[in-house]
């Protein structure tokens, strides 16, 4: 029983350690910054496939960072000097209250020891890009690994304030896979934005790939060889949807903005009260991890506080 007890308290102070980490830097947050790299395809078919998701994706975020470069390497490009130099220029160039993002698309290995992401020449391992983003000083971060076998490369990436998405639950699951395109079509489908706020985050979008992929192996009649999974506390094992202890890094870190959202983002007058607005939000996405540590009549009066101050917010933005 005591043992019970010890593990459900150590639970929680994981989680409310990680939901402190977000919620510190959210008002202060400037830029995100993004690497995105589409490993070697081998075939015709895959090179077309990896890079069109590269290609869509650079859109994306372009539309998304403002002034902030987006880097993109693809095709001849994806090597890994490539790779290093980008990333040695975010570590150059990002703050720690900045967030970044990195995705990579393509073939992975794993030989049930190291995870590999397969490039044109030299490989890197799962620890070779963990150092590269340790040396990146932003705070929130998001790994997005949709290659095949990229499950075995979750505990080299995993660390506090950072989060880890892979195509696969092990990296035994050696498959190509689909993952990427329903992770690029999440950021471009409003659908993807199942609470209503004008955003996607990292969650949602995940969530949304998630089920696409399934939906996929169904309609296809096919087993299916791939089973995303994130880590967003830096340990334990990856899981595959959001519990007590894991998602709320992902559930407050945005990908996308839409509709007026958008429009505020560009707007000068209004990009402070959208960010105001986004940080009550994560905070509200941070009191429901902490709701089973506090008592109800308290959880009731914070979230009560949270929702009127958010309309107040909204109001203004719609104005």
């Amino acid at each position: 029983m005591k043992s019970s007890r010890a593990w459900t308290s150590c639970r929680v102070a994981i989680c409310l350690l990680c939901v402190a980490l977000c919620l510190a830097v959210s008002s202060a947050r400037a830029d995100t910054y993004y690497v995105v790299v589409a490993g070697l395809g081998g075939e015709p078919d895959y090179e077309q496939r990896f890079n069109a998701a590269a290609k869509d994706l650079e859109k994306i975020f372009k539309e998304a960072s403002g002034n902030v470069p987006v880097r993109v390497l693809s095709g001849q490009t994806a090597t890994a000097a490539k790779f290093k130099e980008a990333m040695a220029a975010v570590a150059r160039e990002a703050k720690a209250n900045d967030d970044f993002v990195l995705v990579l698309i393509g073939h992975g290995s794993f030989d049930g020891a190291e995870y590999k992401f397969n490039l044109v020449g030299p490989d890197v391992t799962g620890e070779d890009i963990a150092e590269m983003c340790n040396r990146i000083q932003s705070r929130r971060q998001l790994v997005v690994d949709t290659t095949s076998a990229s499950g075995g490369a979750v505990r080299a990436l995993a660390r506090p304030g950072r989060g880890v998405i892979a195509a696969t639950k092990s990296g035994t699951e050696k498959n190509a896979t689909v993952f990427a395109r329903y992770w690029v079509e999440a950021l471009q489908d409003p659908a993807a934005d199942t609470d209503k706020s004008d955003s996607i985050s990292a969650l949602e979008a995940f969530t949304y790939a998630s089920k696409k992929t399934a939906a996929f192996y169904e309609s296809q009649k096919r087993l299916a060889t791939e089973h995303a999974v994130f880590n967003d506390v830096g340990s334990g094992e990856p899981v595959r949807e959001p519990d007590a202890r894991q998602g709320a890094l992902m559930a407050s870190f945005t990908l996308q903005r839409l509709g007026k959202s958008r429009q505020a983002a560009n707007d000068p007058a209004k990009s402070q009260l959208l960010l105001q607005k986004e940080e009550i939000e994560q905070k509200i996405d941070g009191l429901k991890y902490q709701k089973a540590a506090m008592e109800p009549g308290d959880y009731k009066k914070q979230l009560t506080e949270m929702l009127l101050e958010l309309a107040k917010v909204q109001q203004e933005l719609d104005k």
